[in-house]
């Protein structure tokens, strides 16, 4: 079952077209891999795709529906790859802040708040000012906020990048478990490793269109290097 289905997305910055019919569907309950070499705008997709910004023709449909409406958005979590955070919150604070937004129990806060805080592995660090984190250990914050609801639909912008190995590893394995909730899972990235390893399907973007349309990895015959390199420099040629 389809969970997100998108049609004939296009966008256009300063009279230049920068995304060309881009259509592609995600299946319920699935690991959705969108790759792309450079200036490939799959943040711009993205962000069409939450409406985030507007694109100039579309047919985008989430949980089923045509718009966007409140239900859909508490049942969403969205990573952007440039996170910007409360500088004098701590971890903790800024959880409950976030929290707020999704209209849940008080008595429900301080357990989830405390699993998330263990899941990412910043129990220590939870009364620490954010302006005092690291670049990686932000990226951690980040995350633990877009899954802070439980969602059905996770949007992830460059969730791995700045990451060292053991925590790419974590990061993998909390996404694999969401997955095992039923929660899908849709990430842009351009390490192909991860995507080889956790993702069900695939699509690739490349010169403002896509080259490569849910493409289940599983039935890849070469290594996924391979695969994308020669779909990408075929259309290079």
């Amino acid at each position: 079952m389809k969970v997100l289905e998108i049609q004939n997305l296009e966008k256009s910055l300063w009279w230049i077209k920068i995304l060309k019919d881009i259509s592609f569907w995600v299946e319920e309950g699935e690991i959705y891999g969108f790759l792309w070499p450079n200036w490939a705008w799959k943040t711009t997709t993205m962000k069409c795709i939450m409406w985030l910004i507007k694109p100039e023709s579309w047919s985008i449909k989430i949980f089923w529906e045509e718009w966007l409406n409140i239900n859909s958005k508490k049942k969403i979590g969205f990573m952007p790859e440039n996170t910007y955070l409360y500088k004098h919150l701590t971890w903790r604070e800024f959880l409950e802040f976030n929290w707020k937004f999704f209209d849940f129990g008080k008595e429900q806060l301080e357990k989830r708040v405390n699993k998330l805080l263990k899941k990412v592995w910043l129990e220590e660090a939870s009364e620490k000012y954010l302006k005092d984190y690291s670049k990686w250990m932000l990226q951690r914050v980040w995350l633990a906020q877009a899954i802070i609801n439980k969602p059905k639909l996770l949007f992830l912008d460059e969730p791995m990048s700045w990451l060292d190995p053991i925590w790419r590893k974590s990061v993998k394995d909390i996404l694999v478990d969401l997955k095992k909730e039923w929660t899908t899972i849709f990430f842009n990235t351009h390490i192909l490793a991860d995507v080889e390893s956790i993702c069900d399907e695939i699509s690739i973007i490349h010169k403002w269109k896509i080259i490569v349309e849910s493409q289940k990895v599983s039935e890849i015959k070469t290594s996924l290097e391979d695969f994308f390199i020669d779909k990408v420099t075929s259309e290079t040629e």
